[in-house]
Order: C-alpha cells, then structure tokens, then sequence
C-alpha cells in the first residue's frame, strides 16, 4: 500500500490561506469537486469518490485519529462508472455516510495541499506529504510540521477525526 503523512486542520479564512499557499507551492490551483460515499468496512474505512462526470476513486485507506500528523496507508483504484459500483457497495456493505467538497489543489514537492470546503462542516487545510516506499514516516512529519508552521496553523486548529466523523458528530 502507498503511505502518506497527514495533517487536517479547520481554517477560519480559507481564501487568505490560498493566497500564502499560491505563493509558495509549485503548482495549483485545480479544482476538483468531490461527492464521497463511505461504506461500512471491518478495518479501516471504505470511501467511493465521484466525480461530476460519472467517473471515480475507490479508495481503501487506514489512519490512527490524532491531532498532527499522521501515517496513512492507502489503496486508490480508478473507476471508471462509480454510479454502478456505488449501487454494489451498498447493497453488499451499507452506507454510512456521505461527504461533498470543492477542493482546491495545490502542490509543494512532495506535498498535496488541500483547501476543502466541506458541506455543512465549513473550511479546512489537509497536507498530504506523500512518502516514498523507503522513505521513513519521521521524514514526512517533519515536512509536514514545518509547512504547517510556514502556513501558520496552530496546534489548537488541528482536527484528529475524518470529515465524517466531525459531521456525525455534529448531527448527533
């Protein structure tokens, strides 16, 4: 499986935000727009991303919930017609949940920056410091931490949870 070191964070002011990652990324900004379904799953979680025409990512991914950053192992299939194998994924597992966003892009090295905003949760910054299969985990946290002083987010703006997991949250 791939790796990743991650890091979420909400962000009061996402378009101040881009203007200091527009500065100082490689390239970006791309627009991607993003509708996730999660499905019940034994280990880890399950997400079906959907593209708006038609085509998707199923994506297969664990990671400890902690505030900072944090190792992620990920499995990304592209899917060709995710109308149909959402229709498979729930009738054989369930839903239990759904996601929408507009991100944002941008890249930095080996950095994917995210700037989400999320559907009823509001605005967040994700980095992405995608390792290399020797690359030690310790190597990604420190450019993640760094970045993340460089943007200015605070220890107190981290999230430790998944998206779904903040909207499940606030539901209940």
């Amino acid at each position: 499986m791939a790796r990743n070191v991650e890091i979420k964070a909400r962000v009061a002011d996402l378009d101040a935000l881009e203007e200091r990652v527009a500065g100082m990324s490689d390239s970006g900004p791309e627009l991607l727009v993003q509708d996730d379904t999660f499905f019940n799953c034994p280990v880890g979680r399950l997400k079906l991303r959907t593209f708006p025409h038609g085509a998707g990512e199923l994506i297969a991914y664990a990671r400890p919930d902690v505030k900072g950053p944090s190792t992620c192992h990920y499995s990304i299939t592209v899917v060709p017609h995710a109308a149909e194998l959402a229709t498979a994924l729930t009738t054989a597992l369930g839903v239990t949940g759904r996601i929408r966003k507009e991100r944002r892009l941008y890249l930095m090295g080996p950095t994917r920056i995210h700037l989400d905003r999320v559907a009823d949760l509001g605005t967040f910054l994700e980095l992405e410091v995608v390792l290399r299969p020797d690359q030690d985990a310790a190597e990604g946290e420190a450019l993640a931490m760094d970045l993340m002083s460089r943007l200015g987010v605070k220890q107190d703006d981290l999230v430790d949870v998944a998206y779904l997991d903040l909207l499940n949250s606030e539901v209940t």
